[in-house]
């Protein structure tokens, strides 16, 4: 059998990879093992995993688009007409708009949560805008990025001029309100009570905020990462199989 004209070359990076960020942007913190557990309950054999965890700092114009060409693009039409329809209002955009990251081929806009209604309305409204349909709100949460733990992250998309962007809100866990956009997009109504839910952010205005994945009296918010493993001893075959949180860690 004749050798291939082009062997593989050990030392190029593999396409099936995702691509690294780079080293910039905000650390919030280092993660350990393959889940974060840090309480004894990492069962998966990756326990010396050690990963920083770095969120994508303020990106400088040109912004380009999702195409990735460098210089002006897609981005920064977006972000010209949003700020400018905010000055219209009376609004200082660099008030209103704590950031604009650009990572991935996506672009997303941080905005302070006070102002929330104003740039969802003004985004679904303008002509040059017309985001006119939210897709979900999500939630994150970062214990370790103080005085903004709890994240809120809303998906829009327009239809009329075929883009996708997305917003971003903190607020710390001492005060984890954030005004609702369920006025404005009606369907959001399902995904601030799912995101209240499960991480307890609590959106105000809300016409009916209550549970809708968990028991009523349920405690806590599960999808906190300071949330226990939970689960309950288990027997088989008369062996007893403790909950996942009180495994014995093989760190």
């Amino acid at each position: 059998m004749s050798e291939p004209t082009n062997p593989p070359n050990p030392d190029a990076p593999d396409e099936a990879v995702p691509a690294q960020r780079a080293d910039t942007g905000e650390v919030i913190g280092t993660r350990r093992g393959m889940f974060g557990a840090n309480n004894g309950g990492d069962t998966s054999g990756y326990g010396g995993l050690v990963r920083t965890v770095r969120l994508p700092g303020a990106s400088t114009r040109p912004y380009g688009g999702p195409d990735g060409a460098e210089g002006a693009g897609v981005f920064d039409e977006i972000a010209d007409e949003l700020e400018g329809a905010l000055d219209e209002q009376g609004l200082v955009p660099e008030n209103v708009l704590d950031k604009t990251v650009v990572d991935r081929g996506e672009i997303t806009f941080h905005v302070q949560r006070e102002y929330l209604p104003v740039v969802v309305r003004t985004l679904r409204d303008d002509p040059a805008l017309r985001f006119e349909l939210c897709t979900g709100v999500s939630g994150v949460h970062y214990p370790d990025d103080k005085g903004r733990e709890l994240h809120a992250v809303y998906h829009l998309r327009s239809i009329t001029h075929n883009r996708l962007i997305r917003l971003e809100v903190t607020a710390p866990d001492a005060d984890p309100h954030v005004p609702s956009t369920v006025d404005i997009y009606p369907t959001n109504d399902w995904h601030e009570r799912e995101t209240y839910d499960f991480f307890g952010l609590i959106f105000d205005g809300h016409p009916a905020l209550t549970r809708i994945m968990m028991p009523d009296d349920w405690q806590g918010f599960p999808q906190r990462k300071d949330y226990p493993l939970g689960g309950i001893p288990v027997e088989y075959k008369g062996a007893q199989i403790p909950a996942p949180d009180q495994r014995r860690s093989y760190t």
